[in-house]
């Protein structure tokens, strides 16, 4: 099975779980590239083509309607990351979010 070049996984650390039903959209220098929506277990594992060219990126996470639905009051309304994807295109790109009502992590996975 080919999974695509960039993917995410979404926890809600003031559950902790998974934050299931989040729109993610992923954005290259020319605009959107392809989107999703979190799944039962917080993740997009397929967001994008199988290979992107090197360049700076974006994944846009709309959060604060994720809050909204669940009758929380979020300080952040959408977490925009922005981070470069290298010229090696063997090389997967996973960017997993640790996510509360007024703040968030992120790191590079794998």
């Amino acid at each position: 099975m080919t999974r695509s070049h960039v993917t995410t996984h979404v926890l809600d650390t003031t559950s902790g779980k998974p934050a299931d039903g989040v729109e993610v959209e992923l954005l290259g220098p020319d605009g959107p590239i392809a989107e999703g929506v979190t799944d039962a277990d917080g993740r997009v594992a397929s967001l994008g083509p199988d290979v992107l060219p090197a360049g700076t990126y974006e994944l846009r996470l709309a959060t604060g309607a994720w809050f909204e639905r669940h009758g929380v009051e979020a300080f952040h309304p959408v977490i925009s990351i922005s981070f470069r994807v290298g010229p090696d295109p063997s090389v997967h790109w996973h960017i997993p979010v640790l996510l509360s009502p007024f703040a968030f992590t992120t790191y590079r996975g794998s």
